[in-house]
């Protein structure tokens, strides 16, 4: 069991946690997690040191450094040896590691190219509703998109995202790093997500986007991707040719 320090309250006005009863480095975790969803910390930025941290929030700095430690635990903030603590950045490297789990037989794993196919706003289907957590009558936005290794197509997918979270989305380019798009543009960090994965047949137009025949098995994965407060912010389903690539699972 964790022992619960007493602490003072947090010296600044604008902090709207208050210290209750539980461990305390998870309170201070959840102080540390309302500013990056608040954006007082932006992706890239610099933390302020444990002992700033401490003395702001009136605790030892042994419970900031444990609350740090969840957080870089959890790929949210990244520790960088004599340089400090730094808010973590969608980079390619960061999606790669922590979501993007198909890896080539042979070789690295690496990042694929991405072609987007369409982009298109429509009221939300009964699966989008209940995936993203959204009412009747709402709109996402649709963007649908071929990926591949070395020209060689490897996934077809359609990507859902309430309207009223990204508003003008569908006016701009789409890069293929679209989790630094999220955060960038619109201040919205992908903390984790949910997958669930399916063996399936390729339906005519998904096969021909990845240039096989119709019937042609793939794996289907069906992807939540979660902000920072918890909330389904991205419907991603994929359609994936696997005669070359794996699923890889790093279970710690």
């Amino acid at each position: 069991m964790h022992k619960l320090e007493i602490a003072k309250p947090p010296r600044e006005p604008d902090t709207p946690e208050t210290l209750g009863f539980r461990p305390l480095y998870r309170q201070v975790k959840a102080i540390f997690v309302r500013r990056l969803v608040d954006g007082v910390w932006a992706p890239g930025a610099a933390l302020p040191s444990e002992g700033q941290l401490a003395a702001e929030i009136g605790v030892s700095q042994g419970t900031v450094r444990k609350a740090l430690d969840e957080l870089a635990a959890e790929n949210l903030v990244v520790r960088r040896q004599g340089r400090g603590t730094f808010v973590a950045e969608h980079d390619e490297r960061r999606i790669l590691f922590q979501f993007f789990k198909l890896a080539p037989d042979r070789g690295e794993p690496r990042f694929p190219d991405s072609v987007v196919l369409s982009v298109t706003t429509g009221s939300a289907d009964e699966a989008e509703r209940a995936a993203l957590d959204l009412a009747e009558g709402a709109t996402v936005v649709r963007i649908r998109r071929l990926r591949s290794f070395d020209g060689a197509p490897l996934i077809v997918e359609t990507l859902s995202l309430p309207e009223q979270l990204f508003p003008d989305l569908s006016q701009g380019p789409i890069p293929n790093n679209l989790y630094a798009l999220y955060a960038g543009r619109y201040g919205i960090t992908v903390a984790n997500a949910r997958e669930r994965l399916k063996a399936v047949a390729l339906g005519p137009d998904d096969a021909a986007a990845l240039g096989v025949a119709a019937g042609e098995p793939a794996l289907q994965i069906d992807r939540i991707a979660l902000s920072l407060d918890g909330n389904p912010v991205e419907r991603r389903l994929s359609l994936c040719l696997t005669e070359e690539v794996h699923y890889l699972s790093d279970l710690r």
